[in-house]
């Protein structure tokens, strides 16, 4: 199904990414540093939502797709790169940090596709360790859009420790889901 309420959220979210770099981009006169981080944060923050929900919806409702089940991942992709690479052009994060990130989601993308066409999807499943990477990740964005204080409290530094974190937990997870392809390595 291409248009479904799972599917029509997660094209949602792809639509989400220009206005969330489109703010940074909008004339000095329009808004200032501190709305700008405060409408992206909210954008991030409301494509992570959206994207546990379409998920949960689609099994609650019985609207699993094909299509949905690819263009779900290829949306949360897109958001933190586009998320990563305004964080560099901002001087919050080290480029090393986005390449790190953006090339562990292209290595294990492409890992998936190639396994999946050999029958062994399921080897390369999420794992626990990549779910503590997305929930680094996805705290530590925001932290680092929103960039002020936070109820007294300075959240910069927690964001920069968390994508650290989530970078450390990038290799980690690349690591684990390359050694459970690698016999398929060695067989072609």
């Amino acid at each position: 199904m291409l248009f479904n309420i799972p599917n029509s959220l997660t094209w949602a979210r792809i639509a989400l990414i220009p206005i969330f770099v489109g703010v940074y981009y909008l004339p000095d006169s329009w808004l200032s540093v501190g709305e700008r981080n405060f409408i992206a944060a909210v954008i991030f923050i409301v494509a992570a939502v959206t994207d546990w929900f379409d998920g949960y919806l689609a099994r609650t409702l019985k609207q699993t797709s094909a299509f949905g089940a690819f263009l779900d991942p290829v949306a949360d992709k897109l958001m933190v790169a586009a998320a990563l690479i305004m964080l560099v052009q901002l001087a919050r994060i080290d480029a090393i940090l986005a390449v790190i990130i953006i090339g562990r989601e292209i290595t294990i993308s492409a890992l998936r596709e190639w396994m999946a066409k050999l029958g062994e999807a399921s080897s390369v499943a999420v794992a626990f360790v990549g779910k503590l990477k997305t929930a680094a990740q996805m705290t530590a964005i925001p932290l680092l859009l929103y960039n002020a204080q936070l109820f007294g409290f300075e959240v910069r530094p927690l964001g920069t420790i968390l994508v650290w974190i989530a970078a450390a937990l990038t290799l980690w997870s690349m690591g684990y889901y390359l050694r459970k392809a690698a016999p398929r390595f060695r067989e072609d």
